[in-house]
């Protein structure tokens, strides 16, 4: 049980409450479709019933978490449809950031994919004990990150950010199946791509690396 009764700020609760939901949702900890009983999570975060509230509502807005009349919340259930939807959405937003990025040849932005890349690449993705490494988890993020960060707008890159977080569910629910394949090459094309100022290649790479994902990710899905 996490104690979050001490004299921290109302923000400070919901932010923590709310960060550990949304991670749990990610990693698959709370699984779709589970009850998120609300008197269950205060006593789970030894909180106030406000704090908890506004961190569901959090989840709801992000689309983390579905409200049922009568049922309260649960965990927001997936889907090959949805998840097609997703990838389609990468496509378009990740690929026009990448357009306008190459197009604006900064160099700043080059030295960046690389540095992405060569962190990546010297990280294990598993752990010692096999399961998901986190430092992998958050270097791969960093690396698509900065893959659109380059089109130098903001609300792209908020969207794109958005769409990662909404994949990354999905793609952490068969990340055993989705490491059997060798994605480091495919990042390393796309940044090859990339610092020969190749957008049409860039992008076709890019969406081939992302229905890699969807097709290996589909099979584990549940009707």
């Amino acid at each position: 049980m996490v104690d979050l009764t001490d004299d921290k700020p109302a923000l400070t609760l919901t932010k923590t409450v709310y960060e550990q939901l949304r991670n749990d949702v990610l990693r698959g900890h709370l699984k779709p479709g589970q009850k998120l009983a609300a008197e269950a999570l205060r006593k789970r975060f030894n909180t106030g019933s406000s704090p908890v509230r506004e961190a569901l509502n959090r989840l709801l807005a992000e689309g983390f978490v579905a409200l049922e009349e009568q049922k309260g919340f649960r965990v927001a259930a997936v889907s090959t449809a949805e998840l097609s939807e997703l990838v389609s959405a990468r496509c378009w937003i990740d690929g026009t950031a990448i357009t306008e990025a190459i197009h604006r040849r900064e160099t700043a932005w080059e030295e960046a994919l690389v540095l992405a890349l060569h962190r990546l690449t010297r990280t294990s993705r598993k752990s010692e004990d096999g399961s998901e490494n986190t430092e992998w988890e958050t270097l791969h993020k960093s690396f698509h990150m900065d893959l659109v960060r380059g089109c130098a707008n903001r609300w792209i890159i908020h969207t794109s950010e958005q769409l990662f977080d909404a994949a990354e569910r999905y793609r952490l629910l068969g990340a055993d199946r989705v490491s059997e394949r060798n994605e480091l090459n495919e990042h390393k094309a796309i940044v090859d791509a990339c610092l020969d100022h190749r957008a049409d290649l860039a992008v076709d790479l890019i969406r081939s690396h992302y229905n890699q994902t969807f097709e290996v990710i589909v099979g584990t899905l549940k009707p």
